[in-house]
């Protein structure tokens, strides 16, 4: 357990903003914005996606999760706050490799969890292949399938920002 600490510690402190440019740069983040729009176009679903670097010394040690951290990050940045209730955060944190979703309650017995789950792993497989991108727009691409499938796009307008956020 302590050795796992530590490793994760280790991890995250060489997870640096600087790295975290360098594997998306901001070509890659206009595509990936684009990719945004694209999906939403199909559905009124809000898709958010963020990128997080690494995280503080104190949530390391508290133990806090990729998970514990992206529901932070859904509420922080109001992916809860949509008319329809159907905000999707992707979450990248990538001192962890791990990519998690927090859907909002207008998802809630449409979408199971291993249908989120089955996006994250197949972005996961891209990333530890070094294909940042390509792994995000997939993930992007996979979530806006998934919401046009409950959201149909009748009337949306677009309630949350397109463009990646980097943490």
């Amino acid at each position: 357990m302590v050795i796992d600490k530590l490793k994760r510690l280790f991890r995250h402190a060489l997870a640096t903003r600087a790295h975290m440019h360098r594997l998306f740069p901001e070509q890659a983040l206009d595509e990936l914005e684009t990719a945004v729009s694209r999906a939403e176009s199909e559905h009124s679903a809000e898709i958010r996606f963020v990128i997080e670097s690494e995280l503080d010394l104190h949530s390391i040690l508290a133990g806090k999760s990729a998970r514990d951290r992206a529901r932070e990050v859904f509420g922080r940045f109001g992916v809860w706050d949509t008319e329809a209730n159907n905000g999707v955060l992707i979450y990248l944190l990538i001192a962890d490799r791990r990519v998690e979703i927090v859907a909002d309650r207008g998802f809630r017995d449409l979408v199971t969890h291993e249908e989120w789950q089955g996006v994250c792993r197949a972005m996961e497989v891209r990333f530890r292949a070094g294909q940042f991108k390509e792994g995000a727009l997939a993930g992007i691409a996979a979530a806006g399938v998934l919401a046009a499938r409950h959201f149909p796009p009748a009337g949306a307008r677009n309630e949350l920002p397109d463009r990646p956020i980097l943490l």
